[in-house]
């Protein structure tokens, strides 16, 4: 039997990702993406070779260079973060052939460049407000964007998490509701009672139970194919939403639906709440991730620096 190629067996790791580990589709998508550059940067002879090349130390460090000189398009010269996402894809690519018993380079000397801080973007008190009234709820398209708003804040919900909400998922009663997020991972999150409240005028409001998605486009006829699947938004329709509502709303940050979710962490640990408790409702798989908002929620620093300093 033939050896297969880099190309098909980056193929085959695709395919394992999908069906074996369950990853979702968005995950597989990415890794092809960032797996076919690495494939265009070994060029046609070496990607189409029928072993896999020989990769070194050095091999991956002029990867590295490469990828450090590699410019978006739109935004420019790729950052450290993203750079590391195409080395975590070979990573990932290595331990599969590894573990199918395939010789080439222990992913484990592949090292991730070293990221700085990430500056936490939130809104304050006053900054929530504004936006949260910014939408007109005189209207049914004011009334579906200011419910949207207040549920993003009231739960700490990834975009992608809400537009995959249906209808008959919130259970207004119990005002809690589950969600599978990044990885398969599932948790329990809960509503706030204001955020309980616009949930149910919106209920009232929007099209009958006939149409499954929760949130949906209002301009239009309305298509109730596969029970208005197509009438679900995107999460590029929340993107633009939140964005709108922030130049109403004069706000003098540019938030988006993951500010309104670290808006959400960081009002939970400003006020007490244990780290611990706030992974869980964010669906950090480690906590060392929801660690980023201690360094602006630390309520003993600031008791520190209000009894000491200046005295």
């Amino acid at each position: 039997m033939a050896e297969k190629t880099v190309k098909e067996l980056i193929t085959d790791f695709l395919e394992y990702c999908e069906i074996d580990r369950n990853l979702s589709p968005l995950t597989v998508r990415m890794y092809g993406y960032y797996l076919g550059t690495f494939l265009d940067w070994l060029g046609p002879e070496k990607g189409q070779a029928l072993v896999v090349p020989k990769m070194t130390p050095e091999m991956v460090r002029d990867y590295r260079i490469y990828l450090s000189r590699k410019e978006n398009p739109y935004k420019g010269p790729l950052s450290r973060s993203t750079q590391n996402y195409f080395l975590i894809a070979l990573r990932a690519f290595l331990r599969y052939l590894a573990k199918e018993n395939i010789k080439a380079m222990p992913a484990d000397q592949i090292e991730l460049g070293k990221n700085r801080d990430r500056a936490i973007k939130f809104l304050d008190k006053d900054q929530l407000e504004r936006l949260l009234i910014a939408p007109d709820t005189s209207k049914l398209l004011g009334i579906r964007d200011r419910t949207i708003l207040e549920l993003l804040f009231s739960t700490g919900l990834r975009v992608s998490e809400l537009v995959k909400l249906n209808f008959d998922q919130v259970n207004l009663e119990r005002r809690e509701f589950g969600v599978i997020g990044k990885g398969g991972k599932a948790r329990v999150v809960f509503l706030s009672d204001r955020a309980a409240a616009w949930l149910k005028t919106y209920f009232t409001t929007r099209p009958g139970s006939e149409v499954k998605p929760l949130f949906i486009h209002l301009s239009g006829k309305n298509d109730l194919t596969n029970n208005g699947e197509k009438m679900r938004l995107t999460a590029r329709s929340v993107e633009r939403l939140v964005e709108k509502y922030v130049r109403l709303a004069k706000l003098p940050v540019e938030a988006t639906p993951h500010t309104l979710r670290h808006s959400f962490a960081t009002d939970l640990l400003t006020n007490g709440a244990d780290l611990r408790s706030v992974q869980e409702m964010l669906g950090h798989k480690n906590v060392a991730t929801t660690q980023i908002y201690t360094h602006v929620t630390n309520r003993q620093l600031r008791e520190v620096h209000e009894k000491y300093h200046g005295k």
